[in-house]
């Protein structure tokens, strides 16, 4: 195994459009959402055993988990940890990866993997993440990876390919937030288009050179404290500074501007979990088209609900179609599954109007 390879995964969303099973105190990617015994976390360190050495996996995490994550990786020494002291978005939190990682090792390679994603086909995603690190070994690029799209979908953003390199690696043309319904479905029959699954290879060197050049603002933080990189002082500096960094994704900080960016497409059986939509889509439905989690079912005239309780219930539905039944504890929440996009509002409405002990 290439001890110069290196993830970093992503772990501090509170993921409100999961609510009420994604809490506060418990995000989504510390939950079971599937019933196999392990959460989104484990499984997305479990796809790399073999791939990338286990004491090169970096946690990034608020410092409210810390104790979870280290319960649920025990095989991760507490440096493997890194605690961000405020939420500044995704490429603040890359920065300080990079420079954290090219301070032990400057020949760094490293993959950027969300904690929270589902991937299906694990051998197929594990042949890909090796083919990437071996096009980054031999290309000066920033890499994201692409997912071949299979419908329409206006809940992730799209990348569109330019020319190819080789294989199923090409040139990005454009990024796209979230597109309508209509162009959504332009770019699924153009062909042109993936959608863009948030994971990314690139070297240290390459990444860190990109943020000096397009998001100097965060670059001066870090290089003001590499000296400290991988030192004990390390976590008090970023304490100390890390709020500064403006809060702004790597993507429009650096992906949507660099003239180094490339893609690969696979096809791996992926889902952002971001939604109870996502998850109805991924399990096993019943003959009228319904989802159940963790109960009974009794469905009279009534399709396309997905149902997740806690403690095995029994939910019986009468003339119900397409909604979320959602029941923890404390809250219930009963919602069209065309209105989920609304989820965020309503814990937003919860905080401020009712109480926070509710999320």
């Amino acid at each position: 195994m290439d001890n110069n390879r290196y993830c970093v995964i992503m772990c501090g969303g509170v993921g409100s459009r999961f609510w009420p099973y994604s809490r506060t105190s418990m995000p989504k990617q510390f939950v079971d959402f599937l019933g196999t015994g392990r959460s989104l976390l484990q499984m997305t360190v479990d796809r790399l055993n073999g791939i990338v050495p286990h004491q090169n996996i970096i946690i990034l995490t608020s410092v409210a988990y810390k104790d979870i994550v280290a319960r649920q990786l025990p095989q991760l020494a507490p440096e493997q940890i890194l605690l961000e002291p405020a939420r500044r978005n995704t490429a603040p939190c890359n920065a300080w990866a990079a420079w954290h990682i090219h301070a032990i090792n400057p020949n760094a390679k490293i993959m950027v993997a969300a904690s929270d994603h589902l991937i299906v086909r694990t051998d197929e995603f594990r042949n890909r993440v090796l083919d990437a690190f071996s096009f980054i070994d031999s290309n000066h690029a920033l890499l994201t990876m692409g997912i071949k799209p299979d419908r329409p979908e206006t809940g992730y953003g799209y990348i569109q390919t330019g020319e190819k390199i080789r294989d199923s690696f090409s040139v990005v043309k454009t990024f796209t937030e979230k597109p309508d319904a209509q162009l959504a479905q332009v770019f699924l029959a153009s062909g042109e288009f993936c959608w863009n699954s948030g994971m990314f290879f690139w070297s240290a060197a390459s990444i860190i050179s990109a943020m000096r050049l397009y998001a100097p603002e965060i670059a001066e933080i870090m290089d003001n404290g590499a000296h400290l990189m991988g030192t004990p002082a390390e976590q008090e500096y970023i304490d100390a500074n890390y709020a500064a960094c403006p809060n702004i994704s790597i993507d429009y900080a650096v992906m949507e501007k660099a003239d180094n960016v490339c893609v690969q497409t696979v096809d791996i059986g992926w889902s952002d979990l971001g939604t109870w939509g996502s998850l109805y889509e991924l399990l096993p439905k019943d003959d009228h088209k319904n989802v159940r989690r963790n109960c009974q079912l009794m469905a009279l005239d009534s399709h396309g609900n997905i149902v997740a309780t806690k403690g095995e219930k029994l939910v019986v539905l009468s003339n119900l179609d397409d909604y979320i039944v959602a029941d923890t504890d404390d809250a219930l929440l009963i919602m069209p599954r065309n209105e989920e996009q609304r989820l965020r509002n309503v814990v937003n409405e919860i905080r401020t109007n009712i109480s926070d002990k509710y999320l």
